[in-house]
């Protein structure tokens, strides 16, 4: 995993994700999960790109099970985007760069 991406557990996601002063992009995955695999080299090239902007995080859902319950993931890989502590959107399945990019984007200027 890159450097930039952090590994969110349930004792860490409060500190790390909720009272972030940035957004963050949170991606709940497993490594049994092809899609989410697929998804990952993207993940980590947005955590590079938004360093300095948007917190990017990854949560394994076989390991903090408690958070994937109480986020309603159904399906993975999903993605989380959080504005101000709460979550603001929800991405279903494998996502392209400039869907990302797009709703990074727009995190990012709204919370300026």
């Amino acid at each position: 995993m890159a450097t930039n991406v952090l590994e969110v557990t349930e004792a860490s996601f409060q500190e790390q994700i909720i009272r972030s002063k940035e957004p963050a992009l949170v991606d709940f995955w497993a490594e049994w999960c092809g899609p989410c695999r697929q998804l990952a080299p993207l993940i980590e090239e947005l955590a590079h790109d938004y360093a300095s902007r948007v917190r990017i995080a990854k949560v394994n859902i076989d390991q903090v099970t408690e958070l994937a319950g109480e986020y309603g993931i159904m399906s993975i890989p999903t993605i989380m985007l959080f504005k101000g502590g709460k979550a603001v959107e929800t991405l279903v399945g494998v996502q392209n760069r400039a869907t990302l990019v797009e709703k990074l984007d727009q995190l990012v200027y709204k919370s300026e």
